[in-house]
């Protein structure tokens, strides 16, 4: 497989990073990306505390966690929100969401279900495509440091 790639991106003339070589595996070497790039997150799915620390009298154990599905949303799921596409990072058993984006920014914290538009169920993996200057490791890039 590595020489395959690396026999057609020598052949195309292309210097070596990643992304030509996903090119190049892909069969499309000479193909133009559209400046988008991707973000993952990976989030858990059963990490969650089921009952509260004090037992009640009766030793019943009460419950500490609001239903997986809240007015047909669960955690994680990919909503859209007054034109804005986001993530649901908190359920209330009321019917309001705590939404944000995957880099933490809010969008809003008390969302209710009426206003909000499934684009995606959840799984393991968030992706939020992003357009512009993809991330850099600190100190490298091409933006002016700040003083």
């Amino acid at each position: 497989m590595r020489l395959v790639q690396q026999h057609t991106r020598i052949g195309a003339g292309l210097e070596k990073s990643h992304m030509i070589d996903a090119r190049c595996i892909s069969g499309h070497p000479q193909a133009q990306a559209d400046g988008a790039h991707f973000l993952l997150k990976f989030v858990r799915r059963n990490n969650r505390q089921l009952h509260k620390a004090t037992i009640r009298k009766g030793g019943l154990r009460q419950r500490n966690t609001a239903p997986k599905y809240v007015r047909g949303f669960r955690l994680f799921d990919c909503v859209r929100y007054q034109g804005k596409s986001c993530f649901v990072f908190g359920r209330r058993s009321t019917g309001y969401f705590d939404l944000r984006k995957l880099d933490g920014t809010k969008v809003h914290a008390s969302a209710s279900a009426r206003h909000l538009t499934l684009i995606q169920r959840a799984s393991a993996y968030l992706i939020e495509r992003r357009s512009g200057i993809p991330p850099t490791p600190e100190g490298v890039g091409i933006l002016p440091q700040e003083s």
